[in-house]
């Protein structure tokens, strides 16, 4: 792997492991501290996932430089399973169906062949099925001998990347590096303002409940002013979207579901509707982000956890537990800096279609990156408003073709023809069922669905393939930037005392010193522009990032 052999580290039970170091004899280890102690700063070690070595970063290991077996065998193969058994059969040939499973311990396991206690691959060639579980790493020299087995995987993985080019090695890489970060951001938390989240919670959800009785009396208190707009209704559980659906229908409103935005056509007709979008919006608060909520995911340290993942099983976007990606507006004051610190917060401007032009290598689409709002000079080209150029370019990348941006629509497909036939070509595939790759070279796959179907049925399945396909090239490729710019990042703001906290789609949270501020936002548009370079091999595609420097999350606009 490279001009030097990569190490490869392990952790097993109760911290015992082992380091395989670049050069030189396996460092054998019995605690945490000694296995911190082996690492080489520079060297790219080999991990069977990052989750796998979390107690080494919690022991303080600091790995910017790794090769996550897993995540490559990810960006390969496609979808989420990627376990040691997964990866190890891959590189040899086998079918990873037949790998042994863990002992459950009924009779049929006192019936099964007894395998010698220090084998670590069978007879069969698979991997013993409680070394991938880990329940076999109780030595260092067992865990020696697992970290040799990631290595030869790793080796057989970057083979086969390298081949392929450049650029899904560079992709390997910073998979690799956003897996670490995603066990920093777990293991860090979010910063959360006690105080400010309870205000908050209440206001929506009404006074911390203790009693089963008082839960039910703030369901009724959420519910009264919808009921209230609409007299003599009677009792209408808004939970229900049929009830919601008759009790709308006697005011005089016919919808066919009662999903949010159908809802917002109908702000003006009655005033029930207006009540019920802020009853959604409290509702959600107390029952998905509330006093529950904060109880569990919310530390005695005022931090924010959960899991989080750095490829999704489809496109690839990271992703994470607990509410950290999908936290409601209305309480993003209460995430904020601790004090004199602030937040360094970084939004990727128009990123999708700045990635189209890069990804489809469109001449004419590269050159409107150059402005700060590429939606303008699009429009000047297509003789329309910005407003409908935008509209255009997302429903391109989206695969709508009706609506106010269909005539825009036939000049995108006039003006950039290789871009547009960069997104026809992917929903093409889509449609039969064949994967796609990202620009970094992920397979995502687009066979999914179900048998039986009917002629209609089957030409909608093939549909919504198509249109997701068409999307996946643009997303994934978008989520491959992001976390390369947030690997980047992640190494630049060390030494400013900065840490990544959350990672948005395409926003990244930094907490740092309020004395070094300034000097974190530039490092972090530095970033963006040096992993973007990286990661095209040139500048012909300009990207761009909003940078502010706030308190809380909600002062950033």
């Amino acid at each position: 792997m490279g001009a030097a052999e990569p190490g490869a580290v392990v952790v097993g039970v109760d911290g015992v492991g082992a380091v395989l170091p670049s050069q030189g004899p396996a460092v054998l280890a019995r605690d945490l501290p000694s296995l911190v102690a082996a690492l080489s700063p520079g060297t790219r070690y080999v991990t069977w996932s990052a989750a796998s070595v979390a107690p080494l970063i919690a022991a303080g290991a600091v790995l910017d430089r790794t090769w996550d077996v897993a995540e490559v065998h990810r960006l390969v193969h496609g979808g989420w399973a990627a376990g040691p058994e997964r990866a190890w059969s891959a590189v040899h040939g086998l079918d990873a169906s037949a790998a042994p499973t863990a002992p459950s311990g009924d009779l049929f396991d006192l019936l099964a062949d007894e395998v010698p206690r220090e084998q670590l691959v069978l007879d069969d060639g698979y991997l013993r099925a409680d070394a991938v579980t880990g329940a076999w790493l109780t030595t260092p020299q067992r865990c020696a001998a697992f970290a040799e087995a990631a290595r030869q995987v790793a080796t057989a993985q970057h083979e086969g990347m390298t081949a392929r080019g450049p650029r899904v090695l560079a992709t390997a890489h910073a998979e690799s590096a956003a897996a670490v970060l995603c066990v920093e951001l777990e293991q860090g938390g979010l910063p959360i303002d006690r105080a400010t989240a309870r205000a908050l919670v209440a206001d929506a959800a009404g006074a911390e409940p203790h009693t089963l009785e008082e839960e039910l009396a703030a369901r009724v208190t959420r519910d009264a002013p919808v009921l209230a707009a609409l007299p003599g209704t009677g009792h209408v559980d808004l939970r229900n979207p049929a009830q919601v659906k008759a009790m709308l229908a006697r005011a005089g409103i016919d919808v066919p579901s009662t999903r949010k935005w159908v809802l917002e056509a109908h702000v003006a007709t009655h005033p029930v509707v207006p009540a019920l979008l802020e009853w959604r919006k409290r509702e959600r608060i107390a029952t998905t982000y509330g006093w529950r909520w904060l109880r569990e995911h919310v530390g005695s340290d005022d931090r924010l956890r959960g899991a989080w993942a750095a490829c999704d099983g489809a496109a690839g976007r990271m992703t994470a537990q607990a509410g950290l990606h999908n936290l409601p507006a209305e309480l993003r004051p209460a995430v904020a800096a601790d004090d004199g610190h602030v937040l360094v917060r970084a939004d990727l401007g128009q990123v999708e279609p700045r990635v189209l032009a890069a990804v489809s290598r469109d001449e004419a689409f590269a050159a409107a990156t150059r402005e700060d709002d590429l939606y303008a000079p699009v429009a000047a080209r297509l003789g329309v408003d910005r407003p409908v150029a935008k509209i255009a370019v997302l429903a391109a990348m989206y695969g709508q073709r009706s609506g106010p941006a269909a005539e825009a629509l036939k000049g995108l497909e006039r003006e950039y023809p290789v871009a547009m036939a960069h997104l026809q070509r992917a929903q093409d595939r889509g449609r039969r069922g064949e994967p796609v790759r990202t620009f970094g070279g992920r397979l995502v796959r687009t066979d999914f669905g179900v048998g039986g179907l009917d002629d209609e049925g089957r030409d909608g399945l093939a549909a919504s393939r198509g249109r997701f396909a068409r999307n996946a090239v643009i997303q994934g490729s978008a989520a491959e930037l992001f976390k390369a710019w947030a690997a980047t990042v992640r190494v630049a703001v060390r030494p400013l005392e900065g840490r990544i906290v959350l990672c948005l789609h395409d926003e990244l949270l930094v907490h740092v010193p309020q004395e070094r501020a300034d000097e974190a936002a530039a490092v972090v548009d530095r970033a963006l522009t040096d992993a973007a370079r990286r990661w095209l091999g040139g500048e012909q595609v300009r990207f761009v990032s909003d940078t502010s420097i706030v308190r809380r999350w909600s002062e950033a606009k």
